[in-house]
Formats: C-alpha cells, structure tokens, sequence
C-alpha cells in the first residue's frame, strides 16, 4: 500500500479466477473508500455505504471461496470456514464498533481497511494458496470449533474461580508476542503410545504477584521461590482440569515439567503448529493457554523439574530472567532474513524482540513497549510511513522513538523519511558494525539528555 492506494500484485493470486477476481474487486473497493475518506466533501453516510458494500462484498466472496472448496473436495474445508467466521463474527464487529465509536473519523475507516486488507492479504498468501496446493496452512491441526469454544470459556471459568478473575479474551491466535515480563510454564504429557503433547501457560510475572503473592500475603512486587513453587502446583492443577476436557487424556501422565525462557518458548511456536493458542486479559495481566501437537522434540528446552532439584531450579530461573537493564528494541521487517540478522546483531546488548508487519509492530508494542523501534520503511499492507502515523496516533506509544530503516538512499525517498521527524534512519546498506554502532550512539546520547 502506497501514501493512497492499495496495490494489488500478482503474487497475490492462486491461479482460481474466481477467487483471484474477488479479491481483485475487494482491493478495488477498498482503494474507493480509501479516497472517500480523504476527501472532506464525502458524508459519512457515503463512507457507511461504502463500507456496508464491502462487507457484503466480502461475505459474497467468503460463501463462493466456500462453495469452490466444497466442490473440489478440499480438505482444510473446516478449518478454512473456521478462519472466515472468525474475521465476519468478531474481526469485522469489532472494527466496526470503532467506526461507530468515531462516528466514521478518517483514522477509523483507515484502521477498518488497513486491518481487512491486512488480513486479506495473509489470508490469501496462505490459507487460499493452501487450497491450490501452493502453500501450507499456518492452522493445522486446530481443535474443533466447538472444542475450541468449549476450552475458552473453560478458561475463562477458571481463572474466575482459582484466581476470581474476570477475565476477556484478546486473541484467538497467539503467536507467541512477548508481552510485559512473562513466566512460561511447560508441561509434558506422555501417553503409553509414546505420543507427547503439551501444554504451555504464559503468565505475566505482575499476574502472578497479584494473585498468588497476594494469597501468600507477600508484600513483595518481584516474584520469589515460595510464590514461584505456588504458582507452580497451582498452573498444575489449572493444566489438569484443561487436560480431563480432552478425549482419551486418562492415558496421558506428566513426563516433564519445564520453566522456558522466552527464546526457548519462541522455539517451540516456531517448530510447530498449536492446536489451541489463546491470549487473555485478567485486568491483572495477561494470560497465555497453548496447546502443542503431539511431537518428538530431538534437543533438551531445560531441566526436568522434580521434588529433589524444585527449589534450585526456580532460584537459576528467576536468577536468569532477572530484569536485565537492557534496553528494549523492536525490529520491524517483512522479511525473516533480515529482522534475525539484525536481532543477532543486538542482542549480545539490548533486549530484541521482532514483527514482520505493521499491525504485528502495534500488537508487540501494546503488550511490551520498547526504548526503540528499528522500523522497515517498504513493507507491504502498512508501509513505515503509515506504521509510524498509527503509532503517533496511539496516546500510550505516541512518544515512542523510531529510527527507520531503508533500502533506498536515494534523496527523495531519504526526504519522504525525514519530514516525518523520526528519530533516525538507517540505510540496510551499511555494514552491520555501523548499523551497531549507530544503535549504541542514539542511546548513548539519549542517556546523556
């Protein structure tokens, strides 16, 4: 997407020209309201037209897309209709309640069509690429919706009744963003098939101190080894009562309990699909429930808890996962090359956690805000100029620092860059030791005021 245009490419098609020429259309009708909401003499009744006929739109293509699974016999079917109830049933209403909310402000028609092409997009480049053979599906493996549904509010019935927390849920599928200072908690069931499956609870370390530490009576707002070994009996007993909703779990015992640190966690999600992957919002912190597929994992992710080593194991974790006074730094790219060189190159001295997108960038910054943003400025969807007006748009992020990097260093696009006062940029052209030591310079002479 450019200053004013969504840009169609022809990567995006899957070779069915009856998708490809939908989602063609729903581009087309984007790029209408995009100009709709840039132009003041519009009403907001054209732009609330508009918007109701992309959405119809939308949902037309939604049932054709189905219809052609349906016919050819693909088998993701379900899961692929899961993914499209999700975005009609709760994506779409809630950014409509924000349009509503704003009564159709430009930043709100410009977040409901950032988010949908967006989701478009992603949505086509796997999941409809996946239909055609071209891809793998990212959700495989999922449960089935009512199982799925049935472990919600599960959850949400227990975190009311161990913890008395009300608790929303805020995603459907986490993908493993760090949020604020997490514990992650890892249980391994083994079965006498020698199947494995896992179940893995993320809690933010302040939920932790604010429920268990508070039953404790602690006064404490850092987490301690009697807390820590509380917390740990009782994410047992949570995992145990989530496990006896499973079919067949009676034949599944415990083989391993582990305490992760967020690279090993990081590892996990990215070496294998979830079949149930949901973050919630206790207004205390935030809660993270995934559930892994079975697998065989071929290297160790840390010590075996057991009664004989519980205690010396908690105290090397909270040793290990101390606040480190590193300064945190978000890397923003979509590509994969370039934001794990980079975060090799930073992370021997600052905090690194990464985003492949611009939305992703707002979601990571949201639940950990970082000291700096290294932000890509040619992404696609969002570019860096867009990413950096949403987040100056946001009143919590508004302030946050943002040095962009750049492939073109030509004067044009170095001036496009400039005027809008980030805190920097950085040409992907410079040797990795400069690019470093630029990083080290802007901090150093922050530090100095």
């Amino acid at each position: 997407m450019d200053s004013n245009q969504f840009m169609w490419q022809d990567r995006y098609k899957i070779g069915v020209d009856i998708i490809d020429r939908e989602h063609k259309k729903l581009f087309s009708i984007m790029n209408k309201l995009l100009a709709y909401s840039d132009d003041e003499s519009k009403s907001q009744w054209v732009c609330q037209e508009g918007i109701k006929y992309f959405k119809e739109h939308a949902m037309k293509h939604f049932a054709e897309e189905e219809v052609y699974m349906a016919t050819i016999r693909y088998s993701g079917y379900e899961m692929h209709r899961r993914l499209h109830d999700s975005f009609r049933k709760k994506t779409l209403p809630e950014i409509e309640a924000e349009l509503e909310r704003t009564k159709y402000s430009q930043d709100a028609i410009r977040h409901f069509l950032s988010v949908c092409a967006g989701w478009l997009i992603g949505h086509t480049l796997t999941e409809d690429r996946a239909i055609t053979g071209k891809a793998l599906s990212k959700w495989v493996g999922l449960l089935p919706e009512e199982e799925q549904d049935a472990m919600k509010q599960l959850i949400l019935e227990l975190l009311d009744e161990l913890f008395q927390l009300k608790a929303n849920i805020v995603s459907e599928s986490y993908g493993g963003e760090k949020f604020g200072k997490g514990v992650y908690y890892r249980l391994v069931y083994s079965s006498s098939s020698r199947k494995t499956w896992e179940i893995i609870l993320v809690f933010e370390e302040r939920l932790l101190v604010n429920t268990i530490g508070n039953m404790l009576g602690s006064k404490s707002d850092k987490l301690d080894v009697m807390m820590m070994n509380a917390a740990r009996y009782t994410a047992r007993q949570f995992a145990e009562r989530i496990k006896a909703h499973f079919p067949s779990s009676e034949e599944f015992e415990v083989k391993e309990e582990n305490l992760l640190s967020y690279e090993i966690f990081q590892k996990l999600f990215s070496r294998q699909n979830p079949q149930s992957s949901l973050l919630f919002d206790t207004k205390e912190g935030y809660f993270a429930f995934c559930v892994m597929a079975p697998h065989l994992l071929k290297e160790s992710v840390g010590a075996n808890i057991k009664a004989d080593n519980a205690t010396k194991e908690i105290k090397r974790y909270l040793m290990e996962n101390k606040e480190s006074g590193k300064k945190k730094i978000l890397i923003v790219d979509d590509s994969s090359i370039v934001r794990e060189s980079m975060r090799q190159l930073l992370d021997k001295d600052y905090e690194v956690a990464t985003a492949q997108s611009g939305l992703a960038a707002i979601r990571c910054m949201v639940l950990d805000r970082p000291d700096l943003v290294l932000l890509d400025y040619e992404m696609p969807v969002c570019d860096g100029r867009q990413v950096l007006e949403m987040i100056r748009s946001e009143p919590e992020l508004a302030d946050t620092p943002v040095i962009f990097l750049t492939g073109r260093t030509d004067k044009e696009s170095v001036s496009k860059v400039i005027s809008l006062k980030p805190a920097g940029y950085l040409a992907k052209s410079m040797k990795p030791e400069e690019i470093k030591k630029s990083v080290d310079e802007y901090f150093r002479k922050r530090s100095a005021g």
